[in-house]
């Protein structure tokens, strides 16, 4: 599941409570503490709450104890493709009118 994926998982409305730590989404559904998406008015289903558990006074084990749900998939990169077509056919011409001029003036 995507984080874009993962923000639909906001416990509002009906929808289940998701929130991903440390690459692994969890169900918090089921907690009195996670009521409509929300804990403590400090965090919101739905995110990455990976940094915010370092600050967290519960430690990791207490969300290790609801259900995985998934994992999160790194963002797709969209990579740059060289460049091609006209620019590259600028440069083979341009390299080829220098042979012909190099060449004229060597005769």
């Amino acid at each position: 599941m995507t984080l874009e994926e993962l923000a639909g998982f906001d416990g509002q409305e009906g929808r289940a409570t998701y929130v991903a730590v440390n690459g692994i989404i969890y169900d918090l559904s089921s907690s009195q503490r996670w009521q409509q998406g929300q804990h403590e008015g400090q965090h919101r289903a739905g995110q990455d709450l990976t940094e915010a558990l370092k600050s967290a006074p519960h430690l990791k084990s207490v969300i290790e104890k609801f259900p995985v749900v998934g994992k999160v998939e790194p963002e797709k990169r969209e990579e740059k493709q060289p460049a091609t077509g006209i620019p590259l056919l600028s440069i083979i011409i341009m390299a080829f009118v220098a042979l012909l001029m190099i060449a004229t003036y060597m005769l």
